[in-house]
């Protein structure tokens, strides 16, 4: 998980676009008094396919995270 800094671009897919991140970040609208939280992640990586990937390390006895901290694609 990675979280933008207050004034910052909005976490966007291509930022963790193939990678295990989950970008988040913050705003506030103090016009209507709220919070909004804006999250980013790539599902294949992310969702199944990354535990698929996790549950083959435990298995096979290598550490939990090989393989998941790849660099994303955007440079």
């Amino acid at each position: 998980m990675r979280v933008c800094a207050p004034g910052e671009i909005m976490p966007q897919i291509k930022h963790v676009a193939g990678s295990n991140f989950c970008d988040i970040g913050v705003a506030v609208d103090t016009r209507a008094n709220r919070l909004i939280v804006v999250s980013a992640i790539d599902n294949l990586v992310k969702g199944a396919a990354g535990q698929a990937i996790q549950n083959m390390n435990l298995m096979c006895g290598f550490d939990e995270t090989d393989g998941l901290h790849a660099a994303p694609l955007f440079p």
